[in-house]
C-alpha cells in the first residue's frame, strides 16, 4: 500500500515508539493525526515536529480510557480527514511490577482499560472511517507478555493482568481482520523488550539490577534489546509491504520466547538409525 497521500492515526504518539512511527509516516507523505494525554511537553514537541514536516496534521488531547472521548476523537478525525487508511493502535499501560509495586485492583483495572478496552473502542469508532478509505491497513501493537507471562526473567517486567490483556489483543486482531476484509488488512506487531518499551529508556529497566537486566538479555537469543527504529521498520512493513497478510501476528522480540532452554544433542541411537 502506498503511504503517501493517505490519512493516518497513531495513538500514544508523543514519546518513544508512537512518536517515531508518527514521524516516519509523515516523512513518507501521510497526513497524520496523533493522540496524547500524558507528558504535555512531549506532545507539544511532537506536534511541532509534525508541523515542520507538514502543516496538515492533527494533534488531539484525549483520554483513551473513556469511550465517549474516543468517539469525539474519531469524529474530529472524520471532520478533518474524511476517511482513515492507516491506524496504528498503540495504547497500553505496561504492567511493570518493579515500578508499580504491590499489585492492586486499581493497577489491574488501568491495564485492562488501556491495553484492552481502549483498543477495542478505538476500532469500533474507526471502522466506518477505515471502510470509507476503501483500502488500508491497521497495525495493533501488543507485547510478548501475552505469550510468556511471568515466566523466566521477564517476570520482573510483566505481571498477570498485563499478560492476560495482551493475549486478548491477539483475539481482537483475528476478529478485526475478519470484519474488515478484504479492503482493510489488520495485523499485530508483538514486541519484546524494546528501548522505551520495557527496555532501556524506561524507569522499570533502570530499577532492575545489572544481574536482572543481564538475565533478560541472556534469555533473548539475539542477546540484546530491540531498537525503536527496528519497530518503525516493522510497522512500515506491515502497512506498506505485507499486502497478503491479514489477521497475522509478527513477533519482534529477539527470540526471547525461545530462550532459556537450548536444544539437547540428538541421541546417538537416532543419528545411527
Amino acid at each position: 500500500m502506498e503511504i503517501a497521500g493517505r490519512n493516518a492515526l497513531v495513538l500514544g504518539a508523543t514519546r518513544g515508539i508512537g512518536r517515531a512511527v508518527a514521524l516516519a509516516l509523515s516523512q513518507a507523505g501521510a497526513r497524520v493525526a496523533i493522540t496524547h494525554f500524558d507528558w504535555p511537553e512531549d506532545a507539544i514537541a511532537t506536534a511541532e515536529e509534525l508541523r515542520q514536516l507538514s502543516p496538515d496534521h492533527l494533534a488531539l488531547f484525549v483520554d483513551l480510557r473513556q469511550p465517549a472521548a474516543i468517539r469525539a476523537c474519531l469524529d474530529q478525525v472524520a471532520r478533518t480527514f474524511g476517511s482513515l487508511a492507516i491506524l496504528v493502535n498503540n495504547i497500553e499501560r505496561g504492567g511493570m511490577p518493579v515500578v508499580h509495586g504491590p499489585y492492586t485492583e486499581e493497577q489491574w483495572d488501568l491495564e485492562w482499560a488501556t491495553t484492552v478496552k481502549a483498543k477495542w473502542w478505538v476500532m469500533r469508532y474507526a471502522k466506518p472511517l477505515l471502510a470509507a478509505a476503501g483500502r488500508g491497513a491497521v497495525v495493533t501493537i501488543s507485547s510478548m507478555a501475552g505469550l510468556v507471562g511471568r515466566s523466566g526473567p521477564a517476570g520482573l517486567v510483566f505481571n498477570d493482568g498485563y499478560a492476560a490483556a495482551n493475549r486478548a489483543v491477539s483475539s481482537f486482531t483475528e476478529t478485526w481482520a475478519r470484519e474488515l476484509a478484504p479492503g482493510i488488512r489488520v495485523n499485530e506487531l508483538m514486541l519484546g523488550i524494546v528501548d522505551t518499551r520495557h527496555g532501556e529508556g524506561t524507569r522499570g529497566w533502570s530499577l532492575l539490577t545489572p544481574a536482572q537486566r543481564q538475565a533478560i538479555l541472556d534469555h533473548t537469543l539475539l542477546g540484546r534489546t530491540g531498537r525503536v527504529d527496528e519497530v518503525v521498520q516493522a510497522v512500515l512493513f506491515l502497512l506498506r509491504d505485507a499486502e497478503f497478510m491479514t489477521g497475522s501476528i509478527l513477533r519482534l522480540d529477539g527470540g526471547y520466547p525461545l530462550g532459556g532452554e537450548p536444544p539437547a544433542p540428538l541421541p546417538p541411537g537416532v543419528l545411527g538409525s
